[in-house]
């Protein structure tokens, strides 16, 4: 949970990003390259595909700009959501197409996106079809060919370390830890 403190230093964050993106949307908020390039420098993320699946997340209103309800509601789960909160927020970055399933196709593609072997690409895809079927083994308990949010949930309560089975999109704790050091520092320090 954010304090009310932190929410302030977010929201002045917030619109400071948007001053220096220079973003040409009545300064409303923030755009998906310059909320990619926050996601990149801030938080260490360097996937593509997950970058633009986590602002979707972020972009609650589909208006492709963050806003700042939705730039600290985001990042309270970042920084200090719930493991409800987070599970919640990976399923919503990998089902790919809103339907609220992640299907075949879509493990296919996020395991294709994230494993960049040197293989050929018949190869690599025969190995990630193997994979398809592996997470399918594991997480799709109704058997019904997808994975839905109970099955999701079910998987990860058993076993952890299955939240970003599809790629990190999540920050790691350093990160945050420096974010909140950088963002924070009012609080901690009033004098700056």
């Amino acid at each position: 949970m954010v304090k009310k403190s932190e929410v302030e230093c977010l929201i002045r964050l917030f619109h400071s990003l948007v001053e220096r993106a220079n973003v040409r949307l009545n300064n409303l908020g923030l755009d998906r390259n310059a909320f990619r390039a926050i996601l990149h420098s801030v938080f260490g993320m360097t996937d593509d595909m997950l970058m633009n699946r986590v602002f979707f997340v972020f972009d609650k209103d589909h208006d492709n700009c963050i806003n700042v309800k939705e730039w600290v509601k985001g990042l309270s789960v970042f920084l200090r959501g719930t493991f409800e909160e987070k599970l919640k927020f990976c399923f919503e970055v990998y089902y790919l197409n809103g339907d609220g399933y992640i299907s075949r196709e879509e493990i296919f593609d996020m395991l294709k996106n994230s494993l960049h072997q040197q293989s050929s690409e018949e190869e690599n895809d025969e190995g990630i079809k193997e994979l398809v079927d592996i997470t399918l083994k594991k997480m799709d308990y109704d058997n019904d060919g997808k994975i839905s949010f109970a099955d999701f949930e079910k998987a990860v309560r058993e076993e952890r370390l299955l939240l970003e089975v599809f790629g990190p999109c999540l920050p790691e704790a350093k990160n945050c830890i420096d974010f909140e050091a950088l963002a924070f520092r009012h609080i901690l320090n009033p004098s700056f």
